[in-house]
Formats: C-alpha cells, sequence, structure tokens
C-alpha cells in the first residue's frame, strides 16, 4: 500500500506538508530560494559558508527568521576546514533555526549545543556505520547520501544505503541523491525513506543568483554527464562534464597526491585544495566564463527549463 507524501516523517519533524529539504548547495543556495521553499510547502536550507563574514550570515538570518513562511535550515561544515564553526554555531543558537545539517566531520558538539536551544540536528552519512556513530551522539536524522548525490556524493545506491541504515538505526533516514521526479520519489519511499533532500533540480531556478550559464548547463546536460572530480577539493565531487573539465582532467596532479599522503603536511595540503577549489567554484557560479566547475548531480535529468521555485516543487509532485 502506497504511503502519502505528508505522512513521512520528515514532515513530522518539520511541520511541513512536503517531505522535501531544498538541499544547502555551497554558492547557489540563497535567501530568494529558501523564502521561496517555504512559500511552496517545502524547507530550505543553507550552507553559513555561502555568506563571506559571520556578521553577514548573523543579518541573513534574522532576515530569514522575520520573512520565512516555513522551517528554516543551516548547514555547518564541521570538520577543521570551517575556521568558523564555532562562530557560526554561536549564530545559529542565538538568531534560531528550525534544523542544522552537518557535514564532513565529527557532529558531537553541534548536536550538544543546538539541542540545548531545542534545534533540530540532521547529520550527512554515506554508510550505515556513519548512521550509528551519530545516531549514538543523538542525532534527530540522518541524511543518506547515495551515489547519485551532486557535490560530495556518497558511493552506495540509494536503495542500499537506506535499507543498511534502517537495519542499525531507529531514527528517521533521509534520502540525498538522484530524485527529479514523482516517479523517482516513489522509488525512493518503497526503500523505506523518510523523506528527502534535494538540491540539483532547484540550482536552475530563477530565484537562483548563479550565472545564466550555469543555468542553461543544468538545462542542457543530463545524468550521462556528471562526473566525478578529485580537483576540487581533495574529496570526489560530481561535477557537470563541460569542455573545460574534459580539458583540465578530474584527477589530482601527481604532486597534489604525493603531498596529500604525507602525514605532516596533508592537512595543509587539503586545506589549500579546499580553499582553491572553491576559489574555483566561486568565479564559475557567477560569471560567465569559458573556464567553469559546475557542481551538479545527475538529477539534472529531468530540468527542461529555469523554473520559478514554486514550479519546480509543483512539477516534482505531478
Amino acid at each position: 500500500m502506497s504511503i502519502a507524501f505528508n505522512e513521512l516523517a520528515l514532515c513530522r519533524l518539520l511541520n511541513i506538508e512536503i517531505p522535501i529539504i531544498m538541499a544547502p548547495m555551497f554558492l547557489v543556495s540563497n535567501e530568494e530560494m529558501l523564502l521561496a521553499a517555504g512559500k511552496s510547502g517545502i524547507a530550505g536550507a543553507i550552507p553559513a559558508l555561502n555568506y563571506r563574514t559571520t556578521e553577514q550570515f548573523r543579518e541573513g538570518l534574522m532576515r530569514l527568521k522575520q520573512e520565512a513562511q516555513g522551517p528554516i535550515g543551516i548547514n555547518l561544515i564541521v570538520n577543521a576546514s570551517n575556521i568558523r564553526l564555532e562562530e557560526q554555531l554561536k549564530v545559529c543558537i542565538e538568531v534560531g533555526t528550525d534544523f542544522i545539517i552537518t557535514s564532513l566531520g565529527n557532529p558531537k558538539h553541534v548536536i550538544e549545543e543546538a539541542h540545548k536551544a531545542g534545534i533540530n540536528v540532521f547529520c550527512d552519512v554515506v554508510n550505515a556505520e556513519q548512521a550509528l556513530k551519530v545516531a549514538g551522539l543523538g542525532a534527530d536524522a540522518v541524511i543518506a547520501v547515495n551515489s547519485s548525490a551532486g557535490g560530495h556524493a556518497g558511493t552506495i545506491s540509494a536503495k542500499e544505503l537506506i535499507q543498511q541504515i534502517k537495519s542499525q538505526v531507529d531514527i528517521p533516514v533521509i534520502s540525498a541523491g538522484g530524485v527529479g521526479t514523482k516517479k523517482e520519489m516513489e522509488e525512493v519511499i518503497a526503500f523505506g525513506a523518510d523523506g528527502f533532500s534535494i538540491g540539483s533540480i532547484f540550482i536552475a531556478s530563477e530565484e537562483s543568483g548563479v550565472s545564466s550559464d550555469y543555468k542553461a548547463a543544468c538545462v542542457k546536460y543530463g545524468a550521462k554527464d556528471i562526473v566525478l572530480t578529485t580537483r576540487l577539493s581533495g574529496t570526489p565531487c560530481t561535477v557537470i562534464s563541460t569542455p573545460y573539465v574534459k580539458e583540465i582532467g578530474t584527477e589530482q596532479s601527481g604532486m597534489e597526491r604525493f603531498f596529500s599522503k604525507n602525514k605532516r603536511l596533508k592537512k595543509w595540503v587539503k586545506m589549500f585544495t579546499f580553499l582553491k577549489g572553491m576559489k574555483a567554484l566561486r568565479k564559475a557560479a557567477f560569471e560567465n566564463t569559458y573556464q567553469s566547475i559546475w557542481c551538479a548531480g545527475p538529477s539534472i535529468e529531468s530540468v527542461k527549463a529555469v523554473r520559478p521555485v514554486k514550479q519546480i516543487v509543483d512539477d516534482l509532485l505531478k
């Protein structure tokens, strides 16, 4: 028997009608997209790192708190690469947010501090072992990042990952990756998903502030054009295989790989690689340039035009 979307656990957790979080996308997510998400019946999330300074982040979150018609989420990078983590967490607690999504590190401290303020914490995981760990730390849900996700994807298919995690934990499992149609949503629900984190199909939204070329690429290219690259952060990341990406290749240079394995240097090499990659992404996201590296996942297969966020949500449910 099929289950109604509004009966899924994510709807109860966030008090929404449609069990979707507009995934926090580095550089792409902005306040206009989050406000449109709330008006469309879904939740929205934005990376704290999309704000250049902590003060800008505070001002942005205050605006969202005042104007949003739905729950607001903030994505925090919780590993050593994010030197502003403590400041960002403090803003989340002082200004207030409905939920925090943690990525790329140990979320123990964030979970403890957020729970004191009554804030839900959802943790990105790529396997059952990580899910078990964060559940033990008190996470309110896990976001199961599968092999079809955009950005830093996992290595396990949606079906396998959801079922493996469900066998280990009893908190909600939110599926991330590979969903761009209602049929795909229904398939993932059948695997046991309690909700969805969907990002790539919203890149080509009218509210998105990225370049027209980036949006056009999401319309023009499809699932077969998505490749993994380690050149951005040292960690495999999905990007659109544009002529420029084909030209520069998707693997780190021999020297980068050598230094990244050095015990003394790898922390600094990884940080340098990350910062260099983020600079390249920032330039490509907002400038129409041949040297473009655009993050996206296979779900851009279902993107046929640039549309308002509300229409993207409406079309997703048809």
